[in-house]
């Protein structure tokens, strides 16, 4: 699929239903991340936060980000590839469909392939439908696959 050029203006998202809006750059999911993370949900698995246990016991050879760590990345991901500035207000609205496909060792870096699926007007805004690939850098594997759902307000 080829790339759109990079969208720099949210009000013109609409002509590109059914394209690549964009790719994110690369971003580094780290451990003291994926620690962080796993503290404010309360969520202390070793596979997240013991990297000598992991690295003894795991399949993965180390400690691993949460799928909802790399989920919970999508807004900061979209932002970074969509200048959203004419926009008042975004909020998540939610998914339909979200598949963790592949593990995110600690350390990996991570970019995000957004599809504009649907455009819907709504009251005050408009509903936004994505469908996202989450890529590992060196895998040809996806980590994580999703339909998104955003609103857009202002």
């Amino acid at each position: 699929m080829a790339e759109c050029p990079p969208m720099n203006d949210i009000t013109q998202l609409h002509l590109h239903v059914g394209q690549e809006v964009g790719v994110s750059p690369w971003f580094q999911v780290g451990q003291e991340r994926i620690d962080r993370f796993a503290s404010a949900i309360v969520d202390p698995q070793w596979i997240h936060i013991d990297p000598e246990r992991a690295r003894r016991e795991s399949p993965y050879g180390g400690t691993v980000a949460h799928g909802f760590l790399t989920l919970s990345l999508l807004s900061h991901l979209l932002e970074s590839t969509v200048d959203v500035s004419r926009m008042k207000m975004g909020v998540n609205y939610g998914l339909n469909r979200v598949r963790f496909t592949d593990a995110v060792p600690a350390g990996s870096r991570i970019r995000a392939r957004f599809v504009l699926s649907k455009f819907e007007h709504i009251r005050g805004g408009n509903q936004l439908t994505w469908g996202v690939t989450v890529e590992r850098e060196g895998s040809g594997k996806p980590v994580c696959v999703a339909e998104w759902l955003t609103r857009q307000y202002g």
